[in-house]
């Protein structure tokens, strides 16, 4: 793409999540893939060329260069205006610095609902895919995004930040383990087989100590694939409503935008025990008046605490000073592209003079050259390279021009 100021006073992320919110909220801003495709193609005429946008159970943030960080709010609300006065309500804004650490915080599950919850890695990884695809990512944002992944995978190797086994897929299974101690003869259907969908069969199979599944897909391949390799059971969406009802623990894992388990699905079908783990809500919020219905979201899901948490809060301290040292390195990254221009102005020059008669005549009359004449690109190169040195370590300003024509002189001589 082409590559826009990055100009970091002007870099901002916008957004609302669980902090503020609760689930149903959180839903009406959640980004669809269609909605996610039509504000990329949208933020040119909003004067935004460089952006991303996380949308999870957790949070719906967008990241990007603009004038001003009104820009990025419109841009998000563009699809559904109707909701902008509660998301300037409920959002923040961060900037700058700010922005850039709250990046590297989500991404090393120090911002998610369950601290330390690995599972925002790969949600991270698809979003700024999915922008890269559409040409939205320059090469700040490109840089930025591979220093926080970078960060949150040593932090992972060198910390216990997340270990143990708590994520929302799993909190999940440790619910369904708490409320039901047999599953003899009880049918699990699972309704969507995306990432959260994936891990959250793959706990049922490995905890529930159960292959009695049945898994749902709107795209009937994904649910077969999962299934062959798990070895469970899979069924066209058509047969919903038929294992809704021969379902006795129900999870749902869908990002559709509407409903997709009914009331009217459930209504004198037996107990029910249905866990919905999508934002926004996949479940007919009536569904929760039927007395056969035990309904439970993520929300409630992520109030579940155990000794695991207990210790990741310990590691807290570590995974902020591996943070520290990758934003180090990024913005030494981003103040040497300050830098760019000039080193390229200037190595032009030289290679410009090199091919000047008069002063290749001077330079071998009165320099006794120990290099070759075939030398002159790596003298050249040697000199950049001293120069770069120079400005990154003491940032000199001014007659780089002068100095580095007396170095490539001296480089002759030497």
């Amino acid at each position: 793409m082409n590559n826009k100021s990055t100009d970091l006073s002007k870099f901002f992320v916008v957004g609302i999540n669980y902090k503020k919110t609760d689930a149903s909220v959180r839903g009406l801003f959640a980004i669809s893939n269609e909605h996610y495709e039509k504000i990329l193609q949208l933020a040119p005429s909003f004067g935004i060329n460089e952006l991303f946008i996380l949308s999870t159970c957790n949070r719906t943030e967008i990241y990007g260069f603009a004038e001003d960080a009104s820009l990025l709010i419109n841009l998000t609300c563009s699809q559904a205006p109707a909701i902008k006065e509660k998301f300037v309500e409920l959002s923040y804004t961060k900037n700058n610095l700010a922005a850039i650490k709250h990046l590297f915080n989500v991404g090393a599950g120090l911002d998610s609902q369950i601290l330390g919850d690995y599972e925002i890695v790969g949600q991270i990884k698809q979003a700024v895919k999915f922008s890269k695809e559409k040409n939205s990512i320059g090469s700040f944002l490109e840089r930025l995004v591979n220093c926080v992944l970078q960060s949150s995978k040593e932090i992972k190797n060198k910390t216990a930040l997340s270990g143990g086994t708590v994520s929302v897929s799993f909190a999940a299974v440790q619910y369904i383990k708490e409320k039901i101690s047999d599953f003899t003869g009880k049918n699990i259907l699972l309704l969507g087989t995306g990432k959260i969908g994936k891990n959250t069969c793959k706990n049922l199979v490995d905890y529930l100590q159960t292959k009695n599944i049945t898994l749902i897909n709107r795209t009937q391949q994904k649910a077969a694939e999962l299934a062959a390799e798990l070895g469970l059971k899979h069924a066209p969406i058509n047969d919903l409503a038929f294992h809704i009802k021969n379902s006795t623990v129900i999870l749902v894992a869908t990002n559709a935008t509407d409903p997709t388990i009914l009331k009217s699905h459930l209504e004198n079908s037996g107990d029910k025990l249905i866990i919905d783990l999508s934002i926004p809500y996949n479940v007919e919020k009536e569904a929760q008046e039927l007395s056969n219905v035990t309904l439970i979201n993520v929300d409630e899901l992520s109030k579940m605490k155990d000794e695991t948490l207990q210790k990741r809060e310990a590691e807290v301290p570590k995974a902020k000073a591996i943070i520290k040292e990758h934003i180090d390195e990024l913005l030494a990254w981003q103040e040497m592209r300050k830098n760019v221009p000039v080193l390229t102005a200037v190595k032009y020059k030289l290679q410009e003079m090199n091919s000047c008669k008069l002063f290749s005549n001077y330079t071998f009359q009165n320099i006794s050259a120990q290099l070759p004449i075939n030398n002159n690109d790596e003298k050249i190169q040697k000199v950049i390279n001293v120069m770069a040195l120079k400005m990154r370590n003491k940032n000199q300003r001014g007659c780089h021009y002068i100095e580095a024509i007396n170095d490539y002189i001296a480089c002759g001589a030497n």
